[in-house]
């Protein structure tokens, strides 16, 4: 069928505006791996735009060395892996649960967590839960203190909802199956998706949080590697205030500080390429996963 005017406009125009977004997205992902790599002086310069200049590995070098930074990376890892299971072990159960429409109390049960999503005891409360639980300072703290997500809890239900038909569970039973052996055997080998889906969400919170070690967790072998990004790049703001203001430095005191500023800038740049590659990594495994993910309770009837 051929296209008219207006449609081949409206194709080029939409190409041309999705082209770039794209852009705009990928970019400043871009220039942090170009200037991890560049000559940090030439970076400070803003001469690094679209390729690296002064080639250079000094900046990662550098960030290897570093002690806490690979106790931050150890720490995050274990805590999207113990975290990320704790979270499915919880949801994905709960989820199968409330999906039976035959189940007693079902509306009670799904207000129980639905009234989450707009009340919260706040900080203060959620503290005093973790003190007296004797979580303060310790892994757990970041682990089982988050459980469920009532929005995650929402879509993996409409998932169990919509996508296994109750046939399957009605030929389970005839063939004498019980509720556990129909959720292990049934529901959870059609359930992939979902899974994969729901552990990239409960990963990439794991992985990206740093507020609740900053307020539950003061031993520094216990921090995640956001917290110990977060304390270098207000270390680098502070040493960049100080020589800005510093008038007792002179010749190559002066110099040695900027260049020392200037790695630290670097050093910032190539930790967020390090502590974003992970979660880079993961997404092409799950992301065909997200078709079939958007398109939950789309058809009805």
């Amino acid at each position: 069928m051929k296209e008219s005017r207006n449609d081949v406009i409206f194709s080029v125009v939409n190409k041309l505006a999705i082209f770039l977004l794209t852009l705009v997205i990928i970019y400043p992902l871009f220039f942090i791996i170009i200037a991890s790599i560049s000559d940090p002086y030439q970076v400070s310069l803003g001469n690094v735009l679209f390729f690296p200049k002064g080639f250079t590995l000094e900046a990662y070098r550098n960030v290897f060395e570093e002690k806490d930074i690979w106790i931050g990376y150890r720490n995050s890892l274990v805590y999207l892996l113990a975290g990320t299971s704790y979270n499915l072990l919880l949801t994905i159960p709960a989820a199968y649960v409330l999906s039976k429409k035959n189940l007693p109390l079902r509306d009670a049960i799904s207000w129980f967590f639905f009234i989450t999503m707009y009340f919260g005891g706040g900080l203060v409360p959620t503290y005093i839960l973790m003190r007296d639980l004797k979580l303060l300072n310790t892994p757990w703290v970041l682990i089982v203190g988050m459980g469920v997500s009532c929005y995650n809890l929402i879509v993996t239900r409409q998932f169990f909802s919509s996508s296994i038909p109750d046939e399957l569970y009605e030929a389970g039973k005839i063939d004498g199956a019980n509720d556990y052996v129909m959720f292990a055997r049934i529901a959870l080998p059609l359930s992939k998706p979902i899974i994969a889906i729901m552990a990239l969400y409960y990963g990439i919170g794991h992985w990206n949080s740093y507020y609740n070690a900053l307020i539950y967790v003061q031993k520094n072998e216990f921090f995640p590697l956001q917290l110990v990004l977060r304390n270098i790049l207000i270390l680098n703001q502070t040493a960049n205030s100080a020589i800005e203001y510093s008038s007792a430095m002179e010749g190559e005191a002066l110099l040695e500080a900027a260049r020392r500023t200037y790695m630290a800038n670097a050093m910032k740049y190539a930790l967020i390429f390090i502590s974003s590659a992970p979660m880079l990594i993961a997404y092409p495994f799950v992301q065909r996963f997200f078709v079939k993910g958007v398109m939950i309770g789309s058809v009805k009837g």
